[in-house]
């Protein structure tokens, strides 16, 4: 069983700081990968409203992995971050890192190719919630209830979360369509 870093998962109230958050962060991270590359505040933190794990999820976007792995594993882990390259395994095609190791997690860095599914997916979903408060206020309930069944057990709250974010991903990718990530 993988565990949440700091005890039991703890869903909060939406924060209207977690932006400002993102905004600090993104900063740091500027210095690292340079103006070119796109970086998204992603997850239920950059959703207004929407009840959250407070982890600061942010995206980055590049052309090539492999030449991502050799150039930003350290300067990250400068900033703070831990690299979790055994995710690699489940997240293939995505480098991981958090930040406020051993725990509580402050920050996860997902690193991938724009051409990865998981990047238009992730934003699709994100939009798709911003624009229905009504699905993000019951996203926001049912991680509230899973975090209270599963303790610990992030892979747990992870995959019982999973049918709702696919359902709702799909119906994002069904309106907005392939091109709009």
């Amino acid at each position: 069983m993988e565990r949440y870093g700091g005890g039991a998962i703890e869903v909060r109230d939406y924060d209207p700081h977690w932006p400002v958050l993102f905004e600090q962060e993104c900063s740091r991270l500027r210095f690292v990968v340079g103006p070119a590359l796109k970086i998204e505040h992603m997850g239920s933190t950059s959703v207004p409203g929407l009840a959250a794990k407070p982890i600061i999820d942010i995206l980055i976007g590049i052309q090539n992995l492999s030449q991502a792995r050799s150039t930003f594993v350290r300067p990250f882990v400068q900033l703070g971050y831990s690299y979790i390259p055994e995710y690699e395994a489940w997240l293939p095609g995505e480098l991981f890192f958090r930040k406020g190791m051993p725990g509580p997690w402050t920050h996860h860095l997902h690193v991938m190719e724009h051409s990865n599914p998981r990047w238009r997916d992730f934003l699709l979903f994100r939009d798709y919630l911003r624009l229905h408060p009504e699905i993000a206020a019951a996203y926001g309930s049912l991680k509230k209830s899973l975090a209270a069944e599963f303790g610990e057990n992030i892979e747990g709250f992870r995959k019982a979360k999973h049918r709702f974010v696919r359902e709702i991903t799909d119906k994002a990718l069904s309106t907005f369509g392939q091109q709009r990530a």
